[in-house]
């Protein structure tokens, strides 16, 4: 046999050329459909590489008129910014026009009042402290302002607080009516109404704050019962329609005067405070337990062995005389860090205080280690409890979400025993509310500002009440400078002397004068 390209023979015998030439065969076959796959392979990608391409280009045609659009709209925002800009003086020219803006009939301008009342509403400075910072700031800036004095931003303040005191309120049906009492020294105490709608009602985890809320009435009261406060209630009810809600803290008068105006109004929810609740409930469960009150009275007594020592730092906190259940997990906090004090090994490099004082003075609450480990979980359970209701409110299912939310915190009968007090209580609110309703479920806000205004009468709520009731009004609601200049346009001097004279009458300050002085 030949050989085709050489044309020479064969030497090796045809069997072995037949099993030869057959293997050669097979492997040009499978090599051959190797390259034919391949070539079909990169016939598909070269078609995926064309369609990709094609809507690639597509693509970035389109995202070419999208910036084109949006540098236009860019554009169109410049023009309109420069055109404001344009039309809008500055920020600082704007502070410089309130200095010179004066309301009518007034020697100083808005900005200087705005200044002076932003000193006492928002940076917490007394009326005093308020006329003085004013002067240092113009005395240390070469400021060529007038500087008012403090019983001029009194009357400033007054003023603006029986503007809002008095102005008109929107009527609804969805106000929510915030009641309690404020007394001071002398038979008088002060009714209280503050008020917010519940379609302004902040999201689902926040709370009330101050501007909220609208004062709505300031009634001061030497006789009070259920009738009087049911007669002002219903007074009150003029100005906003018929509230959807009254959140109080049940006291005696308050509560009696709401059930009447409820039974009388049936569209009204009365809400009792989740902070007065969780307090009664800390009544009940520790004014009868032995432990309890041992623990209590021996810290009241450490506080006054200690507090003229070099351990007065690691003296208990005061104990209230009323409401002592409000705020008693500050005196659990403490035994807990006296224990954790107390268990630490002593540090020579670095004694603070004398081992043996301690242990004389404070090592008694080594005692109460299992009590408090105890008190500690029963008050982290109503800690949490007030604060999910003051952040969520009361609407339907919010008793099992609030069930969730204390999930795994009790781990003793007493404390599973509250939880469920609490849970119970919060489906009994929740049932008021209607479908897709939040009601309001905490009255702190009523709190937090009639503390605010004791603050700020300080050394004058020893006699009484005086026309600084009237600064309530000014402590809550937005407070603006288009409110300042409307209230003091449209309120007189005269007017807030005549509101005192005739609501308050002689304070117990002048009630003393006038029975003390000579002659």
């Amino acid at each position: 046999m030949l050989n085709a390209k050489t044309g020479m023979a064969y030497k090796s015998p045809l069997r072995k050329l037949a099993r030869f030439f057959e293997q050669s065969r097979d492997q040009w076959k499978a090599k051959h459909h190797q390259l034919k796959a391949q070539i079909k392979y990169l016939k598909n990608r070269l078609r995926y590489l064309e369609k990709s391409q094609v809507d690639r280009q597509a693509r970035v045609e389109d995202l070419e008129t999208e910036v084109a659009r949006l540098k236009a709209e860019a554009q169109g925002l410049r023009e309109e910014l420069e055109a404001v800009k344009q039309e809008r003086p500055s920020a600082a020219l704007q502070i410089a026009q309130g200095f010179e803006v004066r309301p009518y009939h007034h020697g100083y301008g808005v900005g200087q009042i705005v200044l002076f009342l932003s000193l006492v509403l928002s940076a917490a400075t007394s009326l005093r402290g308020a006329a003085r910072v004013i002067e240092v700031v113009s005395a240390l800036f070469h400021l060529e302002i007038a500087c008012p004095s403090w019983w001029t931003g009194r009357w400033w303040l007054l003023r603006v607080g029986y503007y809002k005191l008095t102005r008109p309120k929107e009527q609804a049906e969805d106000w929510v009516w915030i009641v309690d009492f404020t007394v001071q020294v002398g038979v008088v105490k002060c009714l209280v109404i503050l008020g917010l709608r519940l379609c302004d009602l902040p999201p689902a985890g926040q709370c009330v704050t101050h501007e909220l809320v609208e004062p709505l009435a300031v009634i001061p009261l030497e006789h009070s019962d259920g009738q009087v406060v049911y007669q002002h209630l219903t007074a009150t009810r003029a100005q906003t329609g018929v509230p959807r809600e009254i959140i109080s803290d049940h006291g005696t008068d308050v509560k009696a005067g709401v059930e009447q105006f409820c039974a009388q109004n049936p569209h009204t929810s009365p809400v009792y405070d989740i902070k007065h609740k969780t307090a009664a409930l800390l009544k009940h469960e520790l004014e009868h337990d032995p432990a309890w009150l041992m623990f209590t009275q021996l810290a009241s007594r450490a506080q006054g062995q200690v507090r003229q020592t070099d351990l007065a730092a690691l003296a208990p906190p005061s104990q209230k005389t009323q409401a002592r259940y409000m705020n008693v997990d500050s005196l659990v906090d403490w035994g807990q860090a006296i224990l954790s004090y107390l268990d630490k090994p002593p540090d020579p490099s670095e004694p603070r205080f004398d081992p043996a004082s301690v242990q004389q003075k404070l090592g008694w609450v080594t005692d109460f280690r299992d009590a408090l480990t105890n008190w500690g979980d029963l008050f982290q359970v109503v800690t949490t409890a007030e604060s999910w209701v003051r952040q969520n409110g009361l609407s339907p299912g919010a008793s099992r979400k609030l069930k969730q939310h204390l999930r795994g915190l009790a781990h003793t009968d007493q404390t599973r025993r509250v939880q469920a007090d609490l849970v119970a209580f919060v489906a009994q609110q929740e049932s008021q509310a209607q479908p897709h309703e939040r009601l309001l479920g905490s009255s702190e806000v009523i709190e937090s500002v009639l503390g605010k205004m004791k603050r700020l009468e300080r050394d004058q709520a020893k006699s009484g009440f005086t026309g600084l009731i009237l600064s309530l009004g000014a402590l809550v609601a937005t407070t603006t400078q288009e409110v300042i200049q409307v209230a003091l346009e449209s309120v007189p001097t005269q007017k807030v002397l005549a509101w005192c004279q005739d609501v308050l009458g002689p304070s117990v300050q002048a009630k003393r004068r006038a029975a003390l002085s000579p002659g």
